[in-house]
């Protein structure tokens, strides 16, 4: 019988906001759902993180995993995500923003200045997919590096990458970032902010990956890079018809700020996903559902089954009152 595992980063909202930002929200099926599901607490707190415990994808190796999903062969190279971003100064902090808009032809020009200007360090720089960026290396640079997800709305300082050649990669990253300044053309759109640096994350080498869903739905490029990547190597899928959605756009309110937006997404996730996942589950069709709330702090699986539905003496608790403290 099918089986949904429902992934949904960033539900719960930090203490002093949750109660104003969840006023008059009607959330009837998410809230008893998270009433009458048996909760089990996690040791993944990022969609990342999940994703590679999923896939069984070692070291956080997200680079290689994306690159097959856009098309290209790792081979036997260290491959790093060099996303194109935005740093914005704002008083004693750098900012880091991820809405730029450089359509193709422009990440193309933007790579090919790059690699005419490192092709001495042994960088290769590719565009793929003008807001996924690469950066091939002969070996493993030995750096400890935070997800772009991580850092967006935060001070990218705070955040640089860590190891014995730290300081190398730091100088590295200035002269990506003097460079791409000193582009004269700049593709911006009324949403948008100009590409001023890269953002170096992910990193690894190619492995195999399991296929522990039979489908992959939802708002999350990462999460349909992981699922097109598993099918493109020709991973077979469990015996189980286990289905995986991912609800992403909360997350991604969360962290430009924007907590109108986080409202109408999670009215969203309420009438177009859960509801109906959970007509199926009360009428047989759907064996059990998984509700996976994954946050910096209290991340939580909530398992949901047929009989589980029927616990009315389990009441159903007001969103606000599962903030995170």
């Amino acid at each position: 019988m099918k089986q949904i595992h429902i992934v949904i980063p960033d539900l719960f909202l930090p203490q002093p906001l949750a109660k104003e930002v969840c006023a008059g929200l009607a959330l009837p099926v998410l809230e008893k759902a998270l009433a009458r599901g048996k909760v089990q607490t996690l040791t993944v707190h990022t969609l990342e993180d999940w994703l590679c415990q999923a896939y069984a994808v070692a070291d956080s190796a997200i680079a290689p995993v994306t690159l097959l999903a856009d098309g290209l062969q790792p081979e036997g190279y260290y491959w790093l995500r060099a996303d194109p971003v935005h740093l914005r100064l704002e008083r004693d902090q750098t900012i880091l923003q991820t809405n730029v808009a450089p359509d193709q032809q422009h990440a193309t020009q933007l790579c090919a200045q790059l690699n005419r200007h490192f092709s001495g360090d042994g960088l290769a720089f590719f565009a793929p997919h003008p807001r996924r960026w690469y950066l091939r290396l002969a070996e493993d640079p030995q750096l400890h590096t935070h997800s772009v997800y991580q850092v967006e709305g935060r001070d990218a300082r705070r955040y640089m990458p860590q190891g014995e050649q730290a300081l190398k990669w730091h100088g590295l990253l200035n002269e990506m970032q003097m460079l791409l300044y000193g582009q004269s053309v700049q593709q911006v759109t009324v949403d948008s902010v100009p590409v001023n640096s890269l953002w170096l994350w992910g990193g690894g080498h190619a492995a195999g990956l399991s296929r522990p869903f039979a489908e992959a739905h939802g708002d999350s490029p990462l999460a349909a890079a992981f699922a097109q990547a598993s099918i493109g190597q020709g991973a077979a899928h469990s015996q189980t018809e286990t289905v995986l959605y991912v609800w992403e756009a909360l997350s991604v309110a969360v962290r430009r700020g924007d907590y109108y937006a986080w409202r109408e997404a999670l009215l969203r996730f309420e009438q177009e996903l859960l509801a109906p996942l959970v007509q199926q589950l009360a009428a047989g069709e759907v064996g059990q559902l998984w509700l996976t709330v994954l946050q910096e702090e209290g991340a939580r699986s909530y398992e949901l089954t047929r009989s589980r539905l029927w616990q009315a003496w389990k009441r159903p608790r007001a969103l606000a009152s599962f903030a995170v403290v």
